[in-house]
């Protein structure tokens, strides 16, 4: 039996996980970052990272039925955005630069001189504007701009140059056309931008040497990968149009499998391409980050056993922590709407959690509407879809009972991406594929 290796690039660590041929979880393993200044990110020590718990990984595996040897596909989720440049021997030039950085003003009004208006890269924090920053404060001549899941796919086979569509999509790539924008030479030294792949599609083999290193065999085949956000997606849910995720941790942010391609930045909607279909979504500011501003998990958890999800407590409220909204509404001025506040702790949660299920369903509502489409099953990751008192009134803002992932797992996600190049070898359109 041939196994499947996703390796996630965390904001808080590297995870691995190892899938059989029919998706179930055979192994998977965590190894924390190495804390480092924000400012002054190694990329090397995200590839230390994973080599660890590569090393882990395999040493679990021979403790199973399975042997490290059937691993014949590997495939890497990193964070959208967080990049680095390097030299054409891989060694990074440049710090890495994260994604969540933001503050890049001037390359921001470059952009907006050539770029469409509401193209994805516009804006301050976009990942085109990092990369602009990253070229313009590097002395030395780069070679290669690479996402961070391009890094560390570049580092197990010690060939660069290649990218994901998704992870390539907010640094400018056009999917649909597949191509880097005309425009793009307007800001960028073309010359280091990567050659993209459809997510999957097989790259090279692990180099000898890493292979020999970590204990997998060299004939392993390294494939394109994607961002976290959507390999969190693939673990959750089946590869079914109509299929929806919704992620409730700190923020929410809900995607839908659709035939079509539906980009609507003024109202913070874009696609993303996944085989031959489309995952449109996008993020909210809202979710568990303004409860834990007021309660704490403890508090939830006593809180909901009061609470009656039939009887609505008439509040509308549009919870979020501080000013600024980014989907359904694109506002980064919107003020939060969490007033006024009952007497009662129980129902004033009820009312939070009945705000952030109505902005849940609007973001839905705003898919439907350009789509067409109003997801036929929504299954939830994150830490609120353990909160029965909250799925049940989210069922009811959303028409459908929201179902609760098996697995939510990145790592899980990519491993399944690492075989999305074999089905698509096959003439399979994703329309067939099964988690």
């Amino acid at each position: 039996m041939t196994l499947a290796l996703g390796i996630d690039i965390g904001t808080s660590g590297i995870r691995t996980a190892v899938l059989d041929e029919s998706g179930t979880l055979v192994s998977s393993m965590r190894e924390d970052h190495v804390p480092q200044d924000i400012d002054r990110i190694d990329s090397d020590l995200w590839w230390q990272a994973v080599k660890s718990c590569l090393k882990s990984q395999v040493k679990a595996l021979k403790g199973t039925d399975h042997h490290p040897s059937c691993i014949t596909r590997i495939a890497v989720d990193g964070t959208s955005g967080s990049m680095v440049l390097t030299d054409a021997q891989l060694q990074p030039i440049s710090r890495a630069l994260m994604y969540n950085s933001k503050g890049f003003d001037i390359e921001a009004k470059l952009i907006a001189k050539y770029a469409p208006k509401h193209h994805i890269t516009q804006g301050a924090n976009s990942a085109l504007a990092r990369a602009m920053r990253l070229t313009s404060e590097t002395e030395v001549k780069a070679d290669h701009l690479l996402h961070q899941a391009d890094f560390i796919a570049a580092k197990l086979t010690c060939q660069a140059g290649l990218s994901d569509h998704n992870n390539a999509l907010k640094t400018g790539y056009d999917p649909e056309r597949g191509c880097w924008p005309d425009w793009i030479e307007d800001v960028i030294d073309p010359r280091v931008l990567p050659k993209v792949l459809a997510v999957g599609t097989p790259m090279e083999n692990l180099d000898q040497g890493v292979a020999k290193e970590i204990g997998l065999t060299a004939n392993t085949l390294v494939c394109a990968g994607t961002t976290d956000s959507i390999a969190a997606f693939l673990a959750a849910a089946p590869l079914e149009m109509g299929t929806a995720v919704t992620s409730l941790g700190s923020t929410l942010a809900v995607k839908m499998l659709s035939p079509y391609r539906i980009d609507d930045h003024e109202i913070g909607l874009y696609s993303h391409k996944l085989g031959d279909a489309w995952l449109v979504g996008g993020a909210s500011n809202t979710g568990g980050a303004v409860l834990l501003e007021h309660f704490t998990p403890e508090q939830m958890i006593q809180l909901s056993a009061q609470i009656d999800p039939s009887i609505s407590t008439g509040l509308d409220y549009y919870p979020l922590v501080k000013p600024g909204e980014r989907f359904p509404i694109n506002d980064p001025d919107l003020e939060p709407r969490i007033a006024p506040r009952p007497g009662n702790d129980a129902i004033f949660l009820q009312a939070l959690l009945e705000g952030i299920a109505k902005i849940e369903a609007k973001c839905y509502r705003e898919v439907e509407a350009r789509t067409g489409v109003y997801p036929k099953m929504i299954f939830t990751a994150g830490g609120g879809a353990r909160n029965n008192v909250w799925s049940q009134i989210r069922a009811q803002a959303l028409r459908c009972a929201p179902l609760r992932a098996k697995y939510s797992e990145a790592a899980i996600g990519a491993a399944k991406v690492s075989r999305m190049g074999a089905v698509r070898q096959t003439g399979s359109s994703i329309r067939s594929l099964k988690a």
